[in-house]
């Protein structure tokens, strides 16, 4: 699933509009504020919300008319640590001169 999530967040579009998510906290952004800041078409920023949400980046809730997206903290934390936990592992036990 990481290399799915880091796939999601490979394309500049998605890259940006989960910055955007990252950046706004626990409140979210809606939808269209999403559109707003991106300069995208909103059928556009839908396609890629579906994919971070697909990879379990971000969710959605709904208050009254309003598309809220957030982005899971818990999943972006699951996903930067799984690249930083063995970060100079083979430094500190000199593997790098074995191969």
């Amino acid at each position: 699933m990481i290399a799915k999530r880091l796939g999601a967040l490979g394309n500049e579009t998605r890259l940006q509009i989960y910055r955007i998510l990252v950046r706004a906290g626990r409140d979210g952004v809606p939808v269209s504020e999403l559109q707003r800041r991106t300069g995208i078409a909103i059928s556009t920023v839908s396609h890629h919300l579906h994919k971070l949400i697909t990879v379990d980046l971000a969710y959605q809730e709904r208050d009254g008319t309003t598309l809220f997206c957030h982005a899971n903290y818990g999943t972006m934390d699951e996903t930067l640590g799984y690249l930083t936990k063995a970060c100079c592992i083979d430094a500190e036990t000199g593997a790098e001169d074995a191969a």
